[in-house]
């Protein structure tokens, strides 16, 4: 059997409560009830209420205050907030909304009114809860196939290595053949980034780190992408400023990084380009709260470069470019790990333009 929809009602008044519960009552619900803010923020967890009925005028912290701290909160935000008011006027009602507050009802509170606002907050509930298990449904599939993708991508890999080393091979089967392991390394660079998106997001991702000497470290990545860089006929230049300091970094996961924005400078950039990959000291300073970043990584390119309104979207998960021309990716999930990696590493991570033309992607750590 279906469990009972959860109706929560949150008043100082026992009175009031014991009102809105005989009005609710035939509906069938199962009814909840809590008499002042401290004790609802405290027992949400167990209570797990699908609509909330709250008052404004209680002690303390009224409904206004608790309505915007829950919709300020990931876990509670979903929730829907019928604000009980005797108030009535217009700043009132703007204040209600401000709070997030998804409906009103005007004290005394009118049977027939109540329960048809109970019953419209129920539908967006469940339209809530069926998006989040359409959500997981999804998430789990996707995460099933790509463990599966990974046995037989590792053959193809494992196969182009051995075909590689064949001496006999003719030349315009090797060219093809270096094109097939380096978008098969690319699909690899891909699975490996969502399964460790979802570590992140899963709370089990452990930074491994150590310290890093930075030359060495950019020179090997930049070291990495060369190959593709005469392919294209395109510049790859490394900056790489006197004295940067060792820092404790998981090399691993950060050089998967820096690949990523190569990568992607690399594929948008036309014969005769520069992608450069600068590194510099930054200038400490000191400011309340605590010491700056000690390094500014760049990686420049001029090609057509990313519109001003999409430089925040960019790091959202499987986010759109419109880009003037289209050369290169425009979506996927290389910048969102990008921007997990930097944070975890207690970094920061944004895009702005290259002037004339182009994009700098900027990380501080």
């Amino acid at each position: 059997m279906t469990e009972p929809r959860r109706i929560c009602i949150v008043d100082d008044d026992r009175i009031a409560r014991e009102t809105a519960a005989g009005l609710l009552f035939p509906e069938g619900y199962e009814l909840l009830f809590v008499d002042h803010a401290p004790d609802l923020l405290e027992r949400l967890p167990e209570l797990r209420p699908d609509v909330l009925l709250l008052d404004v005028m209680m002690p303390g912290m009224d409904g206004f205050e608790i309505c915007q701290l829950l919709k300020s909160d990931p876990s509670w935000r979903h929730i829907p907030i019928v604000l009980v008011t005797a108030l009535d006027g217009r700043e009132d009602l703007i204040r209600g909304l401000n709070a997030g507050a998804d409906e009103f009802l005007a004290k005394p509170v009118n049977g027939p009114e109540l329960r048809a606002r109970v019953r419209s907050m129920l539908r967006i509930k469940q339209q809530y809860d069926q998006l989040q298990e359409a959500v997981k449904i999804r998430e789990d599939l996707a995460h099933m196939i790509v463990h599966d993708i990974r046995v037989p991508l590792s053959a193809i890999l494992l196969y182009c290595h051995l075909m590689e080393s064949r001496e006999s091979l003719d030349p315009k089967d090797r060219e093809d053949l270096e094109v097939i392991a380096r978008q098969g390394r690319r699909l690899d660079s891909f699975v490996n980034d969502l399964l460790t998106l979802a570590k992140m997001e899963e709370g089990r991702m452990v930074l491994r780190g150590g310290s890093v000497n930075l030359d060495a470290f950019f020179e090997e990545v930049a070291q990495v992408h060369r190959a593709v860089a005469r392919s294209r006929e395109v510049n790859l230049d490394l900056e790489l400023a006197q004295g940067l300091p060792v820092l404790v970094l998981d090399s691993n996961l950060f050089g998967r990084v820096l690949d990523n924005l190569l990568t992607n400078a690399l594929s948008v950039s036309k014969r005769g380009d520069t992608v450069t990959l600068k590194a510099y000291q930054a200038s400490r300073k000191e400011e309340s709260s605590g010491v700056g970043p000690e390094v500014v990584i760049q990686v420049l390119d001029q090609g057509p470069g990313i519109p001003e309104d999409q430089r925040e979207v960019i790091f959202e998960r499987f986010q759109s470019v419109e880009r003037a021309e289209r050369r290169g990716p425009r979506h996927g999930l290389g910048l969102t790990f990008a921007k997990q990696v930097v944070e975890a590493h207690g970094g920061s991570i944004r895009v702005e333009s290259n002037s004339p033309r182009g994009t700098i992607f900027i990380i501080e750590i």
